[in-house]
């Protein structure tokens, strides 16, 4: 099946998926779609004992997209400037230790946390795993997802310093996760730490966290002075595709965080470009265009993640380690944001229910999932990947679908 047919067939499951969530479910638009579309594949697999063809096809299609090179290599930069363009950083700067916190030793301290209780239920549970690998486990399953949770916050109608915090730190939180997991996977393609260098690992740390803020701030200034040159806007929207896109590719030839870059970008662009220069004739098709390649990309990350469910190596006791990795997700993530709100309170004000808010409204997404399918066989992939799934789908459909009650209920 040629690539083009692949996407086509992908885009028109999209579509369909779509208008059933609006017309009936008429839930956010991605936990909708990827609700509708495990839906669709469980109804596949149910099928597939009297039409074994049709769970061909679905596996055709699907095992013929890479998740992880779509999302690593492809969406997560659309996805990460797109949110970040729209993000007011006045507002980020009110909340700017919070977020930097959170985002960078709330994601340590949690995958630390993560990792430990993991290791220890498997251990009670006679399923054994090298510690390393429930960190690894840890480490991609700490970074939370913006997409899934901003639609909800805003329609709450949320404490504006809450939302500006939970969506600021899971903007950043991705870059940090990813550079936190390529560490701790040196060590477990090793085999043991003596072999690696630590310094250098330490080095490799904070040159791809620096390094990605400075050159995304790079990549926004030159797209910046191009802009501000021209009043076109057809121009400046390929001005921003073109710096997306290829600055992507340039962040990983030189070795620092594509995601972090495009977030700073973002925010650059977004801010300086259009908030300050008030071009009121064409920061309204800039906003609407990458609007929608927002909604597209995420409604196709979303929908395949549904999709993928059958190409998962499931077992009765893996969905069972999954309940409970779940289960340990959250009592992490509230562990590791009380930990540094007890830390932090000398010097900053947090809200008494700053901890629960956001520890449900922590979401996991996709890239967790492409994270863990970029793992080697060796390190526990056929553990991992499965235990990831389920959890991102807990995290989506449960905290997701009930996300707006639990905020109403807090904020009372």
């Amino acid at each position: 099946m040629d690539l083009f047919t692949i996407i086509s067939i992908l885009m028109v499951l999209v579509s369909i998926f779509a208008y059933l969530n609006t017309r009936f479910l008429k839930l956010q638009t991605t936990i909708g779609t990827m609700i509708i579309s495990i839906v669709f594949s469980l109804g596949i697999l149910g099928l597939s004992k009297l039409f074994p063809e049709l769970i061909k096809f679905e596996k055709d299609i699907v095992g013929s997209i890479d998740f992880k090179k779509l999302l690593m290599d492809g969406l997560l930069s659309f996805m990460l400037f797109a949110g970040a363009v729209h993000v007011n950083i006045n507002e980020l700067k009110s909340e700017k230790w919070k977020i930097v916190a959170f985002s960078s030793l709330g994601v340590v301290i949690s995958t630390a946390l993560i990792g430990g209780i993991f290791f220890w239920v498997l251990q009670q549970i006679g399923m054994p795993l090298p510690l390393v690998h429930c960190l690894l486990f840890g480490a991609l399953i700490s970074p939370t997802d913006p997409i899934s949770v901003l639609g909800i916050l805003k329609k709450i109608g949320i404490k504006k310093s809450m939302e500006t915090t939970i969506v600021g730190e899971s903007l950043f939180n991705d870059g940090v996760g990813v550079v936190v997991f390529l560490t701790l996977l040196q060590f477990a393609s090793a085999g043991t730490s003596e072999s690696i260098d630590a310094l250098g690992i330490a080095e490799n740390f904070l040159l791809e966290i620096g390094g990605g803020l400075l050159f995304g701030y790079l990549l926004g200034r030159v797209a910046h002075r191009a802009i501000s040159k021209i009043n076109s806007y057809e121009t400046e929207v390929l001005i921003t595709l073109g710096m997306v896109m290829g600055g992507y590719v340039v962040a990983g030839k030189i070795g620092v965080s594509g995601p972090l870059s495009m977030v700073v970008a973002g925010l650059f662009i977004g801010n300086r470009t259009y908030r300050q220069e008030k071009k009121e004739k064409t920061v309204d098709y800039v906003d609407k265009f990458w609007e929608l390649i927002d909604i597209l990309s995420n409604a196709v990350l979303f929908v395949l993640i549904g999709l993928e469910i059958v190409l998962i190596p499931f077992t009765q006791q893996l969905i069972v380690v999954g309940f409970l990795a779940a289960i340990v997700v959250i009592i992490s993530r509230f562990l590791s944001v009380s930990v540094l709100i007890v830390l932090l309170k000398k010097w900053l004000h947090f809200d008494s229910k700053t901890s629960l808010l956001m520890t449900w409204g922590g979401l996991r997404g996709g890239i967790s999932i492409a994270m863990a399918l970029s793992l080697p066989e060796e390190v526990s992939w056929n553990y991992i990947v499965p235990v990831t799934y389920l959890v991102v789908i807990f995290s989506i459909i449960v905290q997701g679908l009930t996300l707006e009650k639990v905020i109403i209920r807090l904020t009372k």
